[in-house]
């Protein structure tokens, strides 16, 4: 029976190298000079550093113009409240979204089920396994799937015919 993954995955690589590049840039930036704006990554979290909140809006602009050009999708990104350090320094943690949470899973296994296409979708962990019997069904679910679930990046992978 054909099936295929639903998943939400950030390259890894490319979001080592989207921060490299930023924190370069920002190094060299005229409007940044003397000021301990930086980019840190850990594991899957992002930590931004800027002078006051201005700055940290630059930062936030540089990281997510680099992220873009190398095609890592800006809605993986979950920016959490800004926090105040010592005077006026701030910080912002941004966490890194991977897999599906539960939610998001139920909501797009309801959205498939409601459409009436012969395909089963099932929770499996952090993916969404959809099987059905025939091709043509399988990219029906995709497109639906790519229509209305906007607010995090999706990967169609793993067919398996």
């Amino acid at each position: 029976m054909p099936s295929f993954d639903i998943t939400s995955e950030v390259n890894k690589v490319e979001l080592r190298n989207a921060v490299d590049q930023a924190n370069k840039e920002i190094a060299t930036r005229f409007d940044f000079k003397g000021s301990d704006a930086r980019i840190e990554l850990a594991d899957l979290a992002l930590t931004l550093y800027a002078d006051d909140d201005f700055k940290l809006k630059q930062v936030t602009d540089v990281l997510t113009g680099k992220l873009a050009k190398r095609g890592v999708d800006v809605r993986a990104l979950a920016p959490q409240a800004v926090d105040k350090i010592s005077g006026n320094k701030v910080k912002q943690a941004v966490a890194v979204r991977h897999g599906i949470e539960a939610e998001t899973a139920k909501k797009i296994v309801k959205t498939i089920k409601d459409a009436k296409l012969k395909v089963q979708a099932s929770i499996q962990g952090e993916s969404v396994r959809v099987s059905g019997a025939k091709k043509d069904d399988l990219q029906a679910a995709i497109a639906l799937v790519r229509k209305s679930i906007t607010e995090i990046p999706l990967q169609f992978g793993n067919f398996r015919d």
